[in-house]
């Protein structure tokens, strides 16, 4: 059994598809139906065909990659997709052969039909080692070192993964011997950075003071309950100076990495209304199910939900504005990197 990555777009385009289709699926759309291709020597040709202004090194690094999607990964191996749009992970089993979907978007049109296991992995609840291993820049990549099958096998079935004999982080076999040092995503790799701070240094109700001092540097007048019974609502905010102005907004706060569901976005509506909010936000660094994020769509016009991305993305946006204490404990820095050609 292998662990493979398996992207679905460069923009997570076709994670929704992926999720509610039962597949995996990658681009290269212009070498067309690969159902008859045998051997890498056929596919080579077939990409050189394809992408005529590719060089050389371009065209192996994509064979690598077409290869093990079509023909190296097999029926039973694990695939994790990392999802663009929320800080969790997708994890399934191959059930089926390559097949050509050319109704797809163009991101999706070679398919693998998956089995998934779990599809709101959160991050944070993966190791640091693995986490760098998935954020390879590459499409499609083979995750194996330091005993990652294993690791992400114990942890779908509920078990404590085993510890690595000899952690290295700095390394990642990609989908061939061809293709040795994959990119690292670097934003990924400082969200997740950020992420285990935040989750070490802000549980529980220090979680709820983090999200006061953003929503109180955004402009609003805040009150954060004490740790303790709060009556369904851990933060109260209004806009103006007294906050009687405008929106009123109920806050309920989830650390730790329980999955919010459906159930817990209609108690906070309940909760709306015995604190007469006009407004909810659920902040849940967890996640949510697919069944909570649906129920949110339709509560759309009085309900928003926070996952840890969004609060990481709230604290940048207000960092200067946050007060010292919280900058202290979160202390961030902002910086430039080049973003590597990402593949077809």
């Amino acid at each position: 059994m292998a662990l493979w990555l398996v992207r679905s777009g460069r923009h997570g385009e076709g994670d929704e598809l992926a999720l509610t289709s039962g597949v995996v699926g990658i681009g290269w759309a212009p070498v067309g139906d690969l159902s008859g291709v045998t051997t890498t020597e056929q596919l080579r040709e077939r990409l050189i065909a394809s992408y005529p202004d590719a060089k050389a090194s371009t065209i192996t690094n994509w064979l690598a990659q077409v290869d093990a999607f079509q023909r190296r990964i097999a029926i039973g191996d694990l695939v994790a997709l990392p999802l663009k749009r929320t800080p969790a992970i997708a994890f399934g089993r191959i059930t089926g052969s390559y097949r050509y979907a050319p109704e797809a978007p163009e991101s999706m049109q070679h398919q693998r039909s998956v089995a998934w296991i779990r599809e709101d992995v959160p991050r944070e609840s993966i190791a640091q080692d693995i986490l760098y291993s998935l954020g390879a820049f590459l499409t499609v990549c083979r995750i194996q070192r330091n005993d990652a099958e294993a690791r992400i096998e114990a942890l779908l079935d509920g078990g404590a993964p085993p510890t690595p004999a000899n952690p290295d982080p700095d390394a990642e076999q990609s989908a061939s011997d061809v293709v040795r040092q994959p990119d690292v995503d670097l934003l990924d790799l400082s969200r997740d950075q950020i992420r285990r701070r935040i989750g070490a240094r802000f549980s529980g109700h220090d979680l709820a003071r983090l999200i006061g001092a953003v929503l109180e540097a955004e402009g609003m007048y805040v009150h954060v309950s004490p740790a303790g019974p709060d009556g369904g609502v851990d933060i109260l905010a209004g806009e103006g100076d007294m906050g009687f102005d405008g929106v009123g907004l109920a806050v309920q706060v989830k650390s730790g990495a329980i999955v919010v569901d459906a159930s817990t976005l209609r108690e906070l509506q309940g909760v709306m209304a015995n604190f007469g909010a006009t407004r909810g936000l659920m902040v849940s660094w967890g996640g949510y199910t697919k069944n909570a994020r649906a129920e949110a769509r339709r509560l759309f016009f009085q309900l928003r939900l926070w996952d840890a991305d969004d609060v990481i993305a709230r604290v940048e946006a207000v960092y200067e504005r946050l007060p010292q204490d919280i900058q202290a404990e979160l202390p961030l820095r902002r910086m430039w990197s080049l973003v590597p050609d990402e593949d077809a």
